[in-house]
């Protein structure tokens, strides 16, 4: 059983960066895959970024690709998103969520957090 709680969000303007953390408890985190996905309103939930159990591969949408970075740190059970130059169009509620291994269907998904709102002003 994996439970993961965000933080982070906020309101944000046009170029600027926020700093997307998922706090996750369960003694089954460090070998699972993480990812990012969001939904915007009156949108289906897309996805947005992936990790392995290790850190060493990550998957991007080709929207945030060179403006988003994921990381975990297993030792502290947290994944993070950094998120810089932010567009209106990344105005979302932002959800963590783990699967067996990385993959960036929502469906591989089997936890998923309660979501956390960014909003980015133009």
């Amino acid at each position: 059983q994996v439970q993961l709680v965000e933080s982070g969000g906020g309101l944000v303007q046009a170029g600027g960066s926020l700093r997307l953390s998922c706090a996750a408890s369960g003694r089954t985190f460090s070998n699972r895959g993480m990812g990012w996905f969001r939904q915007a309103p009156g949108k289906e939930r897309e996805f947005v970024a992936a990790i392995n159990w290790s850190g060493t591969n990550t998957y991007y949408a080709d929207s945030v690709k060179g403006r988003f970075t994921i990381s975990r740190d297993n030792a502290k059970n947290t994944v993070v998103l950094q998120m810089t130059s932010l567009k209106p169009e990344d105005t979302a509620v932002y959800y963590c969520a783990a699967a067996p291994a990385i993959h960036t269907r929502e469906y591989e998904y089997n936890y998923w957090g309660q979501g956390t709102q960014v909003t980015v002003s133009s």
